[in-house]
């Protein structure tokens, strides 16, 4: 089981760390790159055009402003894409939002809330749960887990306002 997570510049790591963090969890092995659309278009290519040789099964693609990388590799893989925009410049990451979610049909990228690695971890799981049917047990435990941390979370608060 493994999933590539590609963004455009090192500097997007901080945002796109949780999303290892969940697969890590989960047991699944990741390849990170870093690779940009517009400035190393040739690797990307490679990248994209060869993951599912290297065993990829998903794609996780962070990048900010144009954010065209996820688009880019979803016209070069017929893996599943899954986008992340990330807040780069003084549009907050509506721009990079805007680009990664308005993909032509027939090329389609899943599209995580802005910084949304979280979820693009737990997306990749989801996906592969229909190959790997050892994750299904694991995400029910883990939606369990985060059940019972809102729980605790209400408790204490609670006891405080008590």
């Amino acid at each position: 089981m493994k999933v590539a997570i590609i963004m455009g510049s090192d500097s997007d790591w901080p945002l796109v760390e949780p999303a290892v963090q969940v697969l890590t969890q989960f047991g699944i092995e990741t390849e990170v790159v870093v690779a940009s659309a517009h400035r190393t278009p040739d690797k990307v290519h490679v990248f994209a055009s060869e993951a599912r040789q290297r065993g990829i099964e998903v794609i996780i693609a962070a990048a900010g402003a144009a954010a065209h990388l996820g688009g880019v590799i979803a016209a070069y893989t017929t893996l599943p894409v899954i986008g992340i925009p990330i807040n780069s410049t003084t549009l907050n990451g509506l721009d990079s939002l805007l680009s990664i979610v308005q993909m032509p049909a027939g090329i389609p990228v899943a599209t995580m809330a802005i910084n949304g690695a979280k979820n693009a971890g737990i997306f990749a799981v989801q996906i592969m749960s229909g190959k790997h049917i050892q994750l299904v047990d694991k995400l029910a435990d883990y939606r369990k887990q985060m059940a019972n941390e809102v729980e605790e979370k209400a408790v204490r608060l609670s006891n405080k306002l008590s």
